[in-house]
């Protein structure tokens, strides 16, 4: 027989590590499908729809080969899904009335992990939803996130970069869930200043990662300042004027011969000197 919890190799636990340390209550062939329930704990908010179009074929045709693993919800007339949603929901749009289950003893912990365990192996999870769900860990059953990195089977900077991308604006957030931007394109923009203002460019030139990164870096870049050069004759003029007073000016130009003449002292027998000379000669 296919042992329905057999993981994949190298991830994590796995669930059939999961399944190992939860005690199995209850072996059904079959129960009602109304007499199941989502689970709370769920990660994933979002179904790929052709997949799941794939899936509901595949049911119709070969029934449902791997049992819906399921806790007690309320006593003994429903079921609270744990791993299988989306066998679930597929055995539905396929039409059928009972499903497999195997019922076991898992609290909300428990519960998250199967969740999230199941999801990940799959790639079921878009980066918003496995994002989510390690800080559900995190905040909710006060994982840290070597403990969550090493119950998933992932690098502890890819739980950190994960966690990063939910400090990201809302309309960068529903853009990586809508998949209009990927995964690559949303951890650049962590670090962006101007992420929404490159979001629109990413979106509207169909940017790729590379290209992206590289806008990015062009934002950080410090804005070179631009150094007017003077009109030589106004630079003539100002030392002709230093020479004959012994006082620094500065000249103001404009574009429209306005302007304005300002003289530096620093003293007030400076300040006179040059009241002295003016009205001298005016």
């Amino acid at each position: 027989m296919i042992n329905p919890f057999k993981s994949k190799k190298g991830l994590g636990r796995g669930l059939s590590s999961l399944i190992g340390d939860s005690q199995v209550s209850e072996n059904k062939t079959s129960i009602s499908i109304s007499s199941i329930v989502r689970n709370k704990y769920q990660p994933r908010k979002k179904f790929d729809e052709e997949s799941l179009r794939e899936l509901t074929s595949s049911i119709k045709s070969r029934g449902i080969i791997q049992p819906i693993i399921v806790r007690n919800s309320d006593g003994e007339t429903k079921y609270e899904i744990i791993a299988g949603e989306r066998r679930w929901v597929a055995a539905q749009k396929a039409g059928l009335h009972e499903v497999p289950i195997v019922v076991v003893e898992a609290d909300n912990k428990k519960a998250l992990e199967f969740g999230i365990v199941e999801n990940v192996q799959r790639n079921d999870l878009n980066a918003v939803e496995e994002a989510e769900g390690y800080k559900r860990l995190i905040d909710e059953f006060s994982y840290d996130q070597e403990q969550v990195a090493n119950f998933i089977g992932k690098s502890r900077s890819h739980i950190t970069n994960m966690l990063r991308l939910l400090n990201l604006p809302k309309d960068v957030l529903d853009s990586l869930i809508d998949e209009k931007i990927s995964a690559g394109h949303a951890k650049i923009l962590v670090n962006a200043e101007n992420s929404s203002i490159i979001l629109k460019k990413i979106i509207g030139k169909k940017l790729s990662v590379r290209q992206t990164e590289n806008l990015v870096k062009l934002y950080k870049s410090p804005r070179q300042k631009i150094k007017k050069t003077k009109d030589p004759n106004i630079e003539h003029l100002e030392q002709s004027l230093l020479d004959k007073i012994g006082l620094s000016v500065e000249i103001k130009n404009k574009k429209n011969n306005k302007g304005s003449i300002i003289f530096n002292y620093k003293e007030l027998d400076q300040l006179n000197r040059i009241i002295e000379i003016i009205k001298q000669n005016y």
